[in-house]
């Protein structure tokens, strides 16, 4: 019987926890969630920092512009 009321007040307490999180986002200005991705962050954009995802991007596109300068070849012209 113990088990089933510490289970039901756990229960309880994580719907005030949803309801509290759902009351502060529907009353905000604006009512949207807080994108906390670090790339929309614009202190974290300021100090350079980014993502995994665009850091990888970043360096795949890196690695293509090295690519095609090594494959680069000069041609000789025929100049009389």
């Amino acid at each position: 019987m113990l088990v089933i009321k510490v289970i039901m007040l756990s229960v309880v307490l994580m719907a005030l926890a949803f309801v509290g999180l759902a009351v502060q986002t529907l009353f905000k200005k604006g009512g949207k969630f807080p994108n906390t991705h670090i790339g929309s962050n614009k202190y974290m954009k300021a100090k350079g920092v980014t993502c995994a995802q665009t850091f990888d991007k970043m360096e795949q596109a890196k690695a293509r512009k090295e690519l095609r300068f090594k494959q680069l070849s000069l041609q000789k012209s025929d100049s009389k």
